[in-house]
C-alpha cells in the first residue's frame, strides 16, 4: 500500500533529509561535524557572489553555525579529498564517489571550446595537458603566462570574453580530464590532472543506467521525499531517464511510493528517510542553498514562493537583491536582503519581510540568526534599514540584545582575513 503523508510530516521529513530539522550542536564544530553535513547534503553549489559570503560557505553555516570555512578548503584541496569540483546542480562541490557517475551524464558544450578550430583546439588541449603534467596546479592566467600565450590573443565576440587558454581548460574540465586542485583568495580554479584530485576506485567507468541510480539514490536521500522532478533537478540530470530510474530505484526497496495530501504529483520517500516528532531548526537560507534548489517543490513543501532577483532591474526588485529565506522551525516565516559591508564592519539588513501566519516570535529569532551570522562574519554591528513589513520588529528585537554577544574567528578565516575576537553590538540607525 502507498503511504499517505501530510504536508507537516513531508516537511519534517525534508527537512530532517537536508539536516535542518535539529537544534545547530553546542561547543566548536569540527572538521567530521562538517564532514557530515557535507555527507548528507551529497554538493554544494558554488558561486561567486560574494555579497554575504561565498554561496558554499552558507550551507554550512546554516546547519552548523559559527564554524571555521577553512575546513571546506582544507577538505577540497588535501589528500584524501572529501570534496572537489564538478559540474551537478550547476558548478559544485561533490563528493568524489559521484565524479565518474556525472562524468557519464553531465553534457555541457557552452564553455566556448566548440568555437575554435579542431586543430587549435587540439594543439592547446596538448600544451596544457603537457604543463599541468610537468608543473603544479596553475590558474587560466598562470597557464597562460607559462604557455607564453598573449593573453589578448583568441578573444572575440564569444559570451565570456575568455582567451583560448581558458576555454580549452574548461572543456577540459568539462570532459573531466583535469579538475580544480583548489581555488585562489580571488576564487579562481587552480587546474591540475584529474588523476591527482580523484581516487583510482573513483574513475572507474559503468553502465549508464546504474550511474544515474546512484545519483538519484544519493538525490533522493538528500530530498527526503520528492518528485521525479526534484531527484532529477538535484544533479541536473535528464529527467525522461530519471522516471526509469526512480522505477528501477522502487524495485530495489530504495525508494517507497508515497501520497502528500495537496500534492498532485506522484511522490516518493527515500527508505532511509527519518520523520522527526517536530522541527527545531533554525536558519537563514542561501539563495543557492539545497533546500531551495527546486522553486516548484519550495512552494508546495512550505507555500514559499521564491525568485532569485539578481539580475532583475534594480526598479523592478520585489523584495531585494540578495535574499535569504529565514526557516524558522518547520517553516519559511521571512526573507531579507542581506549585504556584508566589510569595511565599515556592518552586516546590513536591506530590508526584512514575514510570511502571512509567521509566528509571534519570528523578529525575535531572526535577530538571533543576524547576530549569529554577524559573529561569524567578522562583523561589528547588525543595522536594520527601514524597508519591509517586519523592518520595525526586526530593528527593535535587534536593538534589545544589547552589545554584550562575542564570537571568535580562526585566524586568517577566509571571511575576514583578520584574526581574534569580534566583539556584536547592535544599535538601529
Amino acid at each position: 500500500m502507498t503511504a499517505s503523508l501530510s504536508l507537516f510530516q513531508a516537511r519534517r521529513i525534508a527537512l530532517a533529509a537536508q539536516g535542518l530539522a535539529k537544534v545547530r550542536p553546542a561547543g566548536p564544530v569540527t572538521a567530521r561535524a562538517v564532514g557530515r553535513t557535507f555527507a548528507q547534503l551529497q554538493l554544494v553549489q558554488i558561486d561567486s557572489v560574494n555579497v554575504v559570503a561565498r554561496s558554499h560557505y552558507l550551507p554550512f553555516f546554516s546547519r552548523l553555525g559559527n564554524y571555521d570555512p577553512t575546513i571546506l578548503h582544507a577538505m577540497a584541496a588535501r589528500k584524501p579529498r572529501k570534496m572537489m569540483e564538478y559540474w551537478a546542480h550547476e558548478a559544485s562541490f561533490i563528493r568524489p564517489e559521484h565524479f565518474q557517475d556525472l562524468l557519464v551524464w553531465q553534457r555541457r558544450a557552452w564553455v566556448g571550446a566548440h568555437h575554435l578550430e579542431p586543430l587549435v583546439r587540439q594543439e592547446m588541449e596538448d600544451r596544457i595537458i603537457a604543463a599541468l603534467t610537468a608543473g603544479r596546479p596553475m590558474t587560466a592566467s598562470e597557464l597562460t603566462a607559462e604557455l607564453g600565450h598573449n593573453e589578448e590573443a583568441g578573444r572575440g565576440n564569444w559570451g565570456w570574453n575568455w582567451n583560448i587558454v581558458k576555454r580549452v581548460l574548461e572543456h577540459l574540465f568539462e570532459q573531466g580530464r583535469v579538475s580544480a586542485a583548489s581555488r585562489t583568495p580571488q576564487f579562481e580554479r587552480k587546474y591540475t590532472l584529474t588523476s591527482r584530485v580523484v581516487p583510482v576506485e573513483a574513475q572507474s567507468g559503468g553502465d549508464a543506467e546504474e550511474s544515474l541510480d546512484r545519483l538519484l539514490d544519493a538525490a533522493a536521500q538528500a530530498h527526503g521525499i520528492g518528485t521525479v522532478r526534484c531527484f532529477s533537478d538535484y544533479f541536473r540530470t535528464p529527467l525522461k531517464a530519471g522516471r526509469d530510474s526512480v522505477q528501477r530505484l522502487v524495485r530495489a526497496g530504495r525508494l517507497q511510493p508515497v501520497t502528500v495530501r495537496g500534492w498532485d504529483r506522484e511522490s516518493y520517500k527515500h527508505v532511509n528517510a527519518k520523520m522527526p516528532r517536530k522541527a527545531e531548526g533554525r536558519a537563514l537560507l542561501s539563495p543557492f542553498d539545497s533546500l531551495v534548489f527546486e522553486r516548484r517543490r519550495l512552494e508546495e513543501l512550505f507555500g514559499f514562493h521564491y525568485r532569485i532577483e539578481i539580475y532583475t532591474p534594480a526598479a523592478k526588485r520585489q523584495f531585494g537583491y540578495y535574499v535569504l529565506p529565514f526557516l524558522l522551525r518547520d517553516a519559511i516565516v521571512a526573507r531579507v536582503d542581506l549585504k556584508a559591508d566589510r569595511a565599515a564592519g556592518r552586516l546590513l539588513v536591506r530590508s526584512a519581510f514575514g510570511e502571512i501566519g509567521a509566528p509571534a516570535d519570528t523578529a525575535v529569532e531572526l535577530a538571533a540568526e543576524l547576530d549569529l551570522m554577524a559573529v561569524w562574519l567578522g562583523l561589528r554591528e547588525v543595522v536594520v534599514w527601514p524597508v519591509g513589513d517586519l523592518a520595525d520588529a526586526l530593528s527593535g528585537a535587534v536593538a534589545a540584545r544589547g552589545d554584550g554577544v562575542r564570537g571568535l574567528l580562526a585566524p586568517g578565516s577566509p571571511l575576514t582575513g583578520e584574526p581574534g575576537n569580534v566583539a556584536l553590538v547592535s544599535p538601529v540607525d
